[in-house]
């Protein structure tokens, strides 16, 4: 005996019900829109990099010709990037040495002493523990301009105005990131730290063989806002470093525009080749936050 079929040859089996379909419309149209949003975001955010590439590639006229606009240069100027770095009077070469030193060390000294410092305020018991936790966190309420002077005197009479370590050594040390460390290890299982200690381990060791690896996502998310900081940061080395050999990357952008020269084909060159660090060190690191994130999602 056949199964009964509709008008058109199909069978009555194979029929959805209508709010199957209209269910199934609507997840295509939200994902179609969710693509949409996402496509309009990176556009926007891509935008101004964009603009910094195509000036880069301009002379000085084509860039201020705001009547006339181009997707993209005729004649690309490709020597203005060969230009920043012949320029003698304003070294690119050294602010890019110094902003790698500046952003490096500063990346793996707070990641250290903030890890160390979260795991002691979440794990380790002692007196005035909780005093200490609310000082940081006092420090995150003042903002970071009130502390330039006190910061400038102390290092000036140490020797260290116009000396490397004079910019890099106020900022080893990030409240904010040992605020994270130690709300992210008092989520920490404790379960697995007493199994830690019962193998014999100091509370160096727990926090060495057991915490540290499982704080990867956390740690690579850190490390790009210290770098970033780090590498864009301008009125502490302008302050501090006011030789040739100190010039971070940002002050000698800052350089290229005074009140007697505007140069804006080096400053847009400039500004591109100081990028590229940044979009590196994001597009490596991005990878170990998700991995990370989902190492450590082991919250009891």
């Amino acid at each position: 005996m056949s199964q009964p079929t509709t008008p058109g040859g199909g069978q009555w089996g194979e029929l959805k019900h209508p709010r199957a379909n209209n269910s199934q419309a609507l997840a295509i149209l939200g994902k179609i829109v969710r693509y949409v949003l996402l496509i309009g975001l990176a556009i926007l955010f891509l935008f101004p990099f964009y603009i910094i590439v195509r000036n880069s590639l301009m002379t000085q006229p084509e860039i201020t010709a705001f009547d006339a606009w181009q997707w993209w240069p005729e004649s690309p100027q490709w020597g203005n990037y060969r230009n920043v770095f012949e320029d003698d009077a304003i070294s690119m070469a050294t602010g890019l040495r110094v902003s790698a030193l500046l952003a490096i060390v500063n990346l793996v000294m707070q990641t250290i002493f903030a890890s160390m410092a979260g795991y002691a305020l979440a794990r380790i018991p002692f007196r005035g523990r909780d005093i200490i936790f609310f000082l940081i966190l006092l420090t995150l309420m003042i903002p970071g301009a009130v502390t330039f002077v006190p910061t400038y005197v102390v290092v000036s009479e140490l020797g260290g105005i116009n000396t490397l370590w004079g910019i890099v050594v106020p900022g080893l040390f990030n409240a904010f990131a040992t605020f994270l460390f130690r709300q992210f290890y008092l989520d920490f299982p404790t379960e697995i730290e007493e199994a830690g200690r019962l193998d014999g381990n100091s509370y160096f060791g727990v926090y060495w063989k057991l915490l540290l690896p499982n704080s990867l996502g956390i740690m690579a998310a850190l490390g790009i806002l210290s770098f970033i900081s780090s590498w864009n940061a301008f009125l502490w080395p302008v302050i501090v470093g006011q030789s040739e050999s100190t010039r971070t990357v940002q002050v000698v952008l800052s350089s290229y525009l005074t009140a007697q020269t505007i140069d804006l084909t080096r400053l847009f060159a400039g500004a591109a080749i100081g990028a590229i660090p940044l979009i590196i060190v994001f597009l490596v690191l991005q990878r170990y936050i998700v991995q990370g994130v989902r190492m450590s999602g082991i919250k009891g």
